[in-house]
């Protein structure tokens, strides 16, 4: 009887044993972690808003994790191929992104994806917060919103305006200044800023809605001119740049942020070693100060679980844009 209940005895042991070494590998990765470089992906092109966010956090992340963190540019179809790099890497914790809220609250609306943007990938921490630019050419003979607006109506058909992507916050803002001051501005979509920022400085396309990161050193430099900012209040960066809701047109507007992105699969650990780590950076006062330069805020520390019900509320809210403009995927 005995020789009977050894090997069920043994056999009851060896599964114990695998189940407590499956239950302390979330745990044995993070105290590992990180033991080799790690990937921000970036579904922007190099210069543009994210990457410039990406650059800085990866630059205070090296040092903290101990590892050097690279960015990677995946620029294209308005962040939907940096995140499908996402997907597709390996979920071992060596792979993050960074990019604008729209991932989730703008792409879904705007093209079709098997790719369940809530289910699929996961904020980990708001890194910066800011509204976008309404800027322009320098050789618009304009000086202010109103005189932006006269110049439009005085040249029915003939203005156009560029955003950073079809069906983005950038395109959108565009038309809903259309509808509210009685425009017909035309919409030409760029893949990213800095396409977009080009023709708008050499004049191929009057105006365009930005943001602040990638046009503020070109407003400062007299390369662009700035009429107004869609956000709550006016950057510290342009105080001299009234707010759209100062102007008379409190519907045009609202806060975009930049995010750093997991897949929900990754160890817990490994996450929130991640966004302890990535929080300290956006405590240091040069980073604060850099970004402050640029127009944009520290993001708030929400938690994961915050950020996705937010996510959720602006998603409805860009729906509601969209279809109130009627908006067609171009």
């Amino acid at each position: 009887m005995q020789q009977l209940k050894t090997p069920l005895r043994r056999a009851m042991l060896g599964a114990l044993a695998a189940v407590s070494l499956l239950a302390m590998a979330p745990t044995a990765l993070a105290q590992g972690w990180p033991s080799k470089p790690i990937r921000l992906v970036v579904g922007a092109p190099a210069g543009g808003t994210a990457d410039t966010v990406a650059r800085t956090l990866a630059e205070g992340l090296t040092p903290l994790l101990g590892q050097p963190v690279i960015v990677d540019n995946k620029a294209g179809a308005m962040g939907a191929i940096g995140t499908q790099d996402l997907l597709q890497s390996p979920h071992d914790g060596y792979t993050f992104m960074v990019g604008v809220n729209g991932l989730v609250t703008e792409i879904p609306h705007v093209a079709k994806s098997r790719v369940d943007m809530f289910r699929d990938v996961k904020p980990l921490a708001q890194l910066t917060q800011t509204g976008l630019l309404l800027v322009g050419t320098p050789s618009l003979p304009a000086s202010n919103l109103q005189e932006v607006i006269a110049y439009v109506k005085a040249h029915p058909g003939k203005v156009s305006y560029a955003s950073y992507s079809t069906g983005s916050m950038s395109h959108t803002m565009g038309r809903e200044l259309n509808k509210l001051a009685g425009l017909d501005m035309t919409h030409v979509g760029y893949k990213g800023s800095p396409p977009a920022l080009q023709d708008v400085m050499g004049g191929h396309v009057a105006l365009m809605f930005d943001g602040p990161a990638t046009s503020v050193p070109l407003i400062k430099a007299g390369k662009l001119k700035a009429f107004a900012v869609g956000a709550p209040k006016r950057l510290a960066a342009l105080p001299d740049v009234p707010t759209f809701t100062e102007l008379g047109y409190p519907k045009i507007g609202d806060v975009a942020w930049m995010g750093l992105w997991t897949t929900p699969d990754v160890p817990s650990d490994v996450q929130a070693k991640l966004r302890e780590a990535t929080l300290k950076v956006l405590q240091q006062p040069k980073v604060i100060e850099r970004f402050k330069e640029q127009g944009q805020d520290i993001g708030l520390p929400l938690t994961p679980d915050e950020l996705s019900k937010s996510l959720r509320a602006a998603s409805d809210k860009h729906a509601a844009n969209l279809k109130a403009i009627g908006f067609q995927p171009e």
